[in-house]
């Protein structure tokens, strides 16, 4: 049997038709399959890869550390080197209420472990959160998920969850004494790169802070340099009480994390102690690789460049074909008419060495989200690539 028949008889699937394509080798932002074709990957593991494929400081990291310890204990009980660098060297660049790291496995894990810590903490039940929102795919995760059709085969979920519409100052005031926290995307990823309006944001803040609710600004997708800072509530002059993180965070490993104030996380050690665990949160390789990643970030002047790159992408993507594109930063929609349009498009993107895919409440949009160390030229050719696609005859 070939490995694709084994990928489909033997490897758990999470549709009908996966893609599975085989690939042997990725590098910057380029990818080769089992046959030696080359594609350029505007996806970066969907905004994992920031800093590139095996970029070679990562690739270091991650063989120095593997060399000296891997997994040793359960998250929290021993003092790692690898998870205490990179914790310290983040929370230099955040706000200085954001100065405890909690490390995950994932970005779905820093979801849950957020809902619990803001319940532990205010001792409420209640959580706020968006419609068309996307916050991982565990029970809890999928509870505050904003869209009908991906959790509904999957209830009873949690109860105390109401859902409000993003950008909508309608609903604020159904945040309450009883609410937990709030939890949203600094922008709305899955949804089609939705922005928030500045003052919706900071009104937000104001009515979570009126009513002694946390509230959570989910960054898995969006932080990192994707949106042209390094975080992205930067950009909007309001601070979160939690703030979550995961995909780049581990440089292409696998880690989250949700960070807040030591006084706020402090709650979790105690009535009852070890309030919130994992095995393989922060592990040590992973934390390597991503504080490697991070300094790549910061030293190399990649975040510098991304405004300049989407205003390059904005340029080329014009065709009458495409009805809207939406961008922050390096988070790009492409809409088209329709979903059949759109995965039409994909596939043969894809057949001609370009590497993308749609967004999940965004069906008819094309996602764009490549590492941010994309050169001009690849730019270039990608969107070259696309108008000869959206070129051809109609079949």
């Amino acid at each position: 049997m070939n490995q694709r028949q084994l990928f489909l008889d033997h490897v758990g699937q999470t549709s009908q038709a996966p893609l599975a394509l085989e690939i042997v080798k990725a590098s910057g932002s380029r990818m080769w399959d089992a046959d030696g074709k080359e594609y350029i990957d505007l996806i970066g593991g969907i905004s994992v890869c920031n800093v590139g494929h095996c970029h070679p400081a990562v690739v270091t990291a991650v063989k120095n550390q593997a060399e000296q310890y891997m997994h040793i204990m359960v998250y929290g009980e021993l003092v790692e080197t690898p998870q205490v660098a990179y914790a310290k060297k983040l929370t230099e660049f955040l706000p200085v209420s954001l100065n405890s790291v909690f490390y995950t496995a994932s970005g779905s894990e820093a979801t849950e472990g957020a809902m619990k810590l803001s319940k532990r903490y205010t001792g409420r039940t209640q959580i706020v959160s968006f419609k068309n929102s996307y916050h991982g795919s565990t029970q809890g995760a999928l509870s505050i998920m904003g869209d009908e059709y991906w959790r509904n085969a999957f209830r009873p979920l949690l109860p105390g969850i109401v859902q409000l519409r993003y950008n909508s100052f309608d609903g604020l005031q159904h945040i309450n004494n009883q609410t937990a926290c709030v939890i949203a995307e600094t922008v709305q990823a899955e949804a089609g790169v939705i922005m928030p309006q500045q003052e919706w944001l900071k009104a937000l803040r104001r009515r979570c802070d009126e009513t002694g609710t946390l509230l959570v600004l989910d960054e898995i997708q969006c932080a990192f340099g994707r949106n042209g800072t390094l975080f992205a509530f930067e950009q909007f002059d309001v601070v979160p009480d939690i703030l979550l993180l995961g995909k780049a965070l581990g440089g292409g490993m696998p880690l989250g994390a949700f960070v807040a104030d030591r006084k706020i996380m402090s709650s979790l050690s105690h009535d009852p102690v070890l309030g919130h665990i994992n095995t393989f949160g922060g592990h040590p390789v992973c934390c390597a690789a991503g504080l490697a990643a991070f300094n790549v970030l910061l030293n190399e002047n990649i975040i510098a460049a991304v405004k300049q790159k989407e205003q390059l992408f904005l340029s080329l993507l014009q065709h009458p074909q495409i009805k809207a594109v939406r961008s922050c930063g390096l988070m790009i929609a492409v809409q088209f008419d329709s979903f059949e349009t759109n995965k039409k498009i994909i596939d043969l993107l894809i057949a001609q060495g370009v590497f993308t895919d749609w967004f999940l409440f965004a069906s008819d949009c094309l996602r764009i989200v490549p590492p941010l160390i994309i050169t001009e030229e690849e730019i270039k050719t990608a969107c070259r690539t696309l108008h000869s696609v959206l070129s051809l005859p109609a079949s």
